[in-house]
């Protein structure tokens, strides 16, 4: 039996894999280089609403080496952009009608939520807080202009 070439899934997926990998040392090691870790939500979440299992397979591995890459705390990424998408994002998409105001908050919540959850989970595991440096701003200013083309 022969699959039509229209259901045929690329590896192209794969190849973005390589290049987030290759991104995020480079963004490691110049601090100028925003982590993408926005656009890496809106990708989960569309990914979740897909019902797309590989997608989040992939998504996840890149958000490993995000922590990876900064020293974070292993899959607390990916259990605070779950957390996220089902209790923060549909009561912010309920609230407002503005789309321009939707993508705001998905790049809001996603940076400085994500470090209030470490937080939380820094004092919760008597751990080191994260540090929050001045190129959040940028990066969140930076993030939004990507996340407003995608």
């Amino acid at each position: 039996m022969q699959r039509s070439i229209s259901d045929q899934k690329p590896i192209v997926p794969l190849f973005y894999i390589v290049l987030y990998v290759l991104y995020s040392s480079l963004g490691s090691i110049y601090p100028f280089l925003p982590p993408l870790l926005s656009v890496l939500f809106v990708l989960f979440s569309r990914a979740l609403k897909r019902g797309d299992s590989i997608a989040v397979i992939l998504i996840t591995f890149c958000l490993l080496v995000f922590e990876a890459n900064y020293g974070y705390l292993l899959f607390s990424s990916v259990i605070y952009f779950y957390i996220q998408y089902k209790f923060i994002m549909p009561k912010i998409i309920q609230n407002f009608s503005c789309n321009f105001c939707i993508k705001i908050s998905y790049v809001l919540f996603t940076y400085l939520g994500y470090f209030t959850f470490l937080t939380l989970i820094s004092n919760i595991f008597l751990l080191e807080a994260p540090e929050i440096n001045y190129y959040i701003v940028y990066y969140i200013v930076i993030e939004f202009f990507i996340v407003s083309l995608i």
